[in-house]
């Protein structure tokens, strides 16, 4: 980053006070320290992941085939009643 350029002005005084506070607040802030995980927890954490998004996938997959069922049943009655 440039040390030469300026930050935009702000325009009310909300918009100045919340910068100000960001970069004045102490580094001993509520966030939690950095814990570093081995490849085996970042594997394990993608897995899980992955379980997860699967579960939404096939959650979806089930709506979706009760409507396609519905959809059928609504196309039979149509072709005999004509």
């Amino acid at each position: 980053m440039n040390p030469e350029r300026k930050k935009p002005a702000a325009i009310d005084g909300k918009t100045a006070a919340a910068g100000t506070d960001r970069e004045t607040a102490s580094p001993k802030s509520s966030r939690k320290p950095w814990v570093k995980k081995t490849p085996v927890e970042v594997v394990l954490e993608q897995i899980a992941k992955q379980e997860e998004r699967v579960a939404g996938m096939r959650e979806e997959l089930k709506k979706e085939e009760r409507e396609l069922q519905k959809l059928q049943q609504a196309k039979k009655v149509l072709e005999a009643t004509q």
